[in-house]
């Protein structure tokens, strides 16, 4: 193996020298990531390096990644079938586990089946592009994950974006499509909760305009699951539109606590994914003590605990909400927009010092100029934790541009 340190003949730069300009760079104008080592289990109170603190920043939204139960269904899989799943699902990994997995998903999202990935970012890239070839049209939200952007580009198929929430835009991008591409598939990408904003799709009217137009609709409710509709199935739930929506994405390692991703739909679908999506062909299955416990989790979420940590949530995110002043926001996830990259860097680390760990959320992963403090709730959070953050927020020192989203 050549040393990264040599250069390569013909006057190029060597890796090392790429490398470390890149960074530099990177670094230069405030945007350089570093990894925080957690030295404690991932609830809402988290050690990092010796220090403990209160956590807002966790997608844990029901508490549930440290979870008894979960760990308990964990170990009684790895006694009965071990970790390692030893191969793809299509060659021999295919575990009992995974299978009642994708029955509790189907009967919890009131959908035929489902089909489970080894992530969210799996589930988009697999799924997208085996629906949509180069013949077919793609009209997604812009404020879409890089999973769903990433899949629509992959897929090479005809791709529009819409202005976020903008239905006039997406009316206009469909009739575009069924102009110029009278026969092709057509496809609508959207999310129920915008991870960054914390706002919801205006779902019903996307649902009506997609059915106006003979599209499909592509929902990802990654945020929704475990916070949104009176079952905590999510946004689809809560507007009443289930049975309307083809595709349905989410994830098991934010409100569910464990870890991968599912696509639910019809038994057709399903079957189709297990003979065209490549993230699932190709990839060894996911653990067996992993499965158990996400449907150990969906267990929870669907039962009478389920229903007390929805309503513990909620009245965290109300708490949160009336310290703060602002209107009660439509999920879990509420936004300080500062603006500049170097000023939301400071003001994490401002709420560091005072023991809550909410750390900056910069460009790429927001546009340039909306830099933010992402703060999440979640039914584990203290009323002591909620007044505590708010307290900081509130003082003299703290970064203003509280904001609510808005609920579409």
């Amino acid at each position: 193996m050549a040393d990264p340190g040599i250069s390569i003949p013909g006057g190029s730069r060597s890796l090392g020298d790429f490398l470390q300009e890149e960074l530099g760079r990177i670094k230069n104008v405030g945007l350089l990531r570093r990894l925080r080592i957690l030295e404690s289990p991932q609830t809402t109170h988290v050690e990092i390096d010796g220090r403990s603190l209160v956590n807002f920043s966790s997608n844990d939204y029901l508490g549930l990644a440290n979870h008894p139960a979960l760990k308990e269904a964990a170990m009684a899989e790895w006694d009965r079938a071990g970790f390692g799943s030893g191969a793809s699902r299509l060659v021999c990994g295919t575990l009992a586990a995974h299978e009642r997995l994708e029955e509790a998903i189907s009967g919890f999202k009131r959908a035929e089946a489902a089909l489970c990935f080894s992530s969210g970012y799996a589930a988009a890239m697999g799924t997208i592009p085996a629906l949509c070839a180069t013949d077919a049209v793609i009209i997604l939200d812009k404020l879409c994950h890089a999973c769903l952007v990433d899949a629509s580009r992959l897929s090479g198929a005809h791709l529009r974006v819409f202005p976020h929430n903008d239905m006039e835009k997406l009316e206009s991008h469909l009739r575009w499509a069924r102009s110029k591409h009278p026969a092709s598939r057509v496809l609508v990408v959207a999310e129920s909760v915008y991870s960054m904003d914390g706002d919801i799709a205006p779902l019903r009217e996307i649902v009506e305009l997609k059915d106006r137009h003979g599209a499909w609709l592509f929902l990802d409710e990654a945020h929704g699951v475990g916070v949104l509709g009176a079952g905590g199935r999510g946004l689809a739930e809560e507007s009443g539109v289930e049975g309307r929506v083809e595709i349905q994405m989410g994830t098991l390692g934010k409100a569910l606590g464990a870890h991968g991703a599912y696509i639910a739909g019809s038994r057709c679908l399903r079957e189709f994914l297990i003979n065209r999506a490549r993230s699932f062909i190709y990839s060894t299955a996911p653990p067996a003590p992993v499965a158990a416990a996400a449907a150990k989790a969906v267990e929870l979420l669907a039962g009478p605990e389920g229903a007390l940590l929805l309503q513990s949530l909620w009245k965290n995110i109300e708490n949160l909400s009336a310290a703060l002043g602002i209107p009660r926001p439509p999920s879990a996830i509420v936004p300080i927009i500062i603006g500049d990259e170097s000023a939301a860097m400071q003001a994490g680390e401002n709420l560091l010092a005072s023991g809550f760990l909410a750390p900056a959320i910069r460009y790429p992963t927001v546009a340039r100029g909306t830099a933010r403090l992402r703060l999440t709730l979640s039914s584990a959070h203290s009323e002591q934790d909620i007044t505590g953050l708010a307290n900081v927020l509130r003082s003299p020192v703290a970064p203003s541009g509280v904001s609510s989203p808005s609920r579409a």
